[in-house]
């Protein structure tokens, strides 16, 4: 009975999602080539068009669900699911149809996302929480007449639904910890012969907008997807460690600074050669995420361009600084919500610092003496962030995944970097690049320069080192 119910909600959802007729997710008449075995998509694109789930309107950008769940439909084999959080329940479905077909499906997600929200009481949740609960209630009512059903919820609940389908599931709380720093993966391994990772979580907000905010996009992201057997053995190995034997068994799973530190693997993806580097490795460790980084940046010759969520790793300013004195251009664009708080690098690039509500710096805070021009923030609607996590290096290499440039992401979650040398992939990201900047505040913008003057007056002088 439950295989029915669940066989007709995977019809209407999978439909409910549907786009006319003679439309192409990922294609643009401007078309850049590719390098072979390997796809790019990003859902803000302007050379492409789907039509959104939310509004029923059409929208430039390229539909990552979409994208996601005709990947799985092509599943024979295997799908392994490692992401910080699913919350689209299309995905969901798509991923009991492939256990239904015979395909051996296993999901890991972060434990503070692992739990149906369905089931959740609002009033037990802090205030973070209760936000995403009433997003997540309001996607799921379906009929719009602002009333949730329990039917409607169940059918809006990713994990519910994947709970329902007995499709095993764990967290990083497996390990018999409290979970690791963070469990920030967003990837796929497919068949053994394809990995798709990125910057994006499959939510509705990671990809699509806002429930009720008809001006949201979504957070500003990007997906790959490389068909390569060696690859997908990289990421499988990664997923082997986090799973164990799976859920309830032996406290066997390994997350966080538990795993192997292993460092980076290079494998070839027909003749691209693709760096890859699972975090987090302890600070004594040279292999470490931000050391990688930092060499990465050191090798430019002409030009670095960055678009970053999380920019706080003062290691990698200072490689900056050099590059600037070396002569090489640098742009970045940086979320603005994370741009303008005490601990960004961004303020530092900027040449100003800006102390916390205790009126502490950071030790070995060292901003710029002159601030750089070639730092922006993106217009985005209400809401929306700047998810990116990538570089590109003379128009040659591309620095991305789940990785945020932070000593976080270095030393404590469980993460993904990748350097991709490739000119034809630096193409794609170079465009997505160019249509932040041209719509982009540039220096420091009135948003900042508030927060610096009310800290000034907070403050005076008296602001003390950590």
């Amino acid at each position: 009975m439950l295989k029915c119910k669940l066989a007709l909600m995977a019809a209407a959802l999978l439909c409910s999602g549907c786009s006319q007729a003679g439309s192409v997710v990922g294609e643009s008449p401007a078309a850049l080539a590719l390098p072979n075995k390997i796809d790019v998509v990003f859902n803000h694109n302007a050379t492409s068009r789907y039509r959104s789930p939310l509004t029923g309107a059409w929208r430039n950008g390229d539909d990552l669900e979409q994208w996601l769940i005709s990947s799985i439909d092509a599943a024979n084999q295997e799908v392994l699911v490692a992401v910080q959080e699913i919350s689209l329940p299309r995905i969901a479905v798509a991923l009991i149809a492939a256990k239904h077909r015979g395909v051996l499906v296993q999901v890991i997600l972060e434990n503070n996302y692992s739990a149906s929200w369905s089931e959740q009481r609002p009033s037990r949740l802090n205030q973070r929480e209760r936000h995403r609960w009433h997003q997540l209630n309001r996607l799921a009512d379906s009929d719009g007449d602002g009333t949730t059903s329990p039917e409607e919820a169940f059918r809006g609940d990713a994990v519910a639904l994947l709970q329902a389908a007995q499709i095993p599931l764990l967290d990083d709380t497996e390990d018999g910890s409290s979970g690791s720093g963070l469990m920030h993966h967003k990837f796929l391994v497919i068949d053994q012969t394809s990995v798709i990772t990125g910057s994006a979580n499959f939510t509705s907000s990671g990809v699509h907008g806002d429930a009720g905010q008809p001006s949201s996009r979504g957070n500003v992201n990007h997906l790959l997807r490389f068909n390569s057997l060696e690859l997908a053995s990289v990421f499988r190995k990664q997923f082997t460690q986090m799973w164990g034997d799976g859920p309830g068994g032996n406290p066997d799973s390994r997350f966080g600074l538990q795993k192997a530190s292993e460092g980076t693997q290079t494998v070839r993806v027909g003749n691209t050669q693709v760096d890859v580097l699972f975090s987090p490795h302890p600070k004594r460790n040279q292999e470490h995420g931000l050391n990688q980084l930092a060499k990465q940046l050191r090798r430019a010759k002409q030009s670095i361009d960055m678009a970053l969520f999380v920019f706080s790793a003062q290691q990698l300013t200072n490689v900056l600084r050099d590059k600037i004195e070396e002569g090489d251009e640098i742009r970045l664009i940086a979320d603005p919500g994370f741009a303008s708080r005490p601990f960004s690098e961004v303020l530092d690039l900027l040449g100003v610092t800006l102390p916390d509500h205790t009126c502490k710096v950071e030790s070995g805070n060292a901003p710029l003496d002159q601030g750089l021009k070639g730092i922006g923030t993106p217009r985005l609607a209400r809401g929306d962030k700047l998810h990116h996590k990538f570089a590109v290096i003379d128009n040659r290499t591309v620095i991305t995944g789940s990785f945020n440039w932070s000593p976080s992401a270095a030393h404590t979650n469980d993460e993904t970097l990748l350097v991709i040398h490739s000119p034809q992939l630096a193409q794609h990201f170079t465009r997505e690049m160019d249509r932040l900047w041209d719509g982009a505040e540039l220096g420091i913008t009135p948003h900042i320069q508030r927060k610096l003057d009310r800290q000034k007056i907070r403050c005076g002088d008296g602001v003390r080192k950590d």
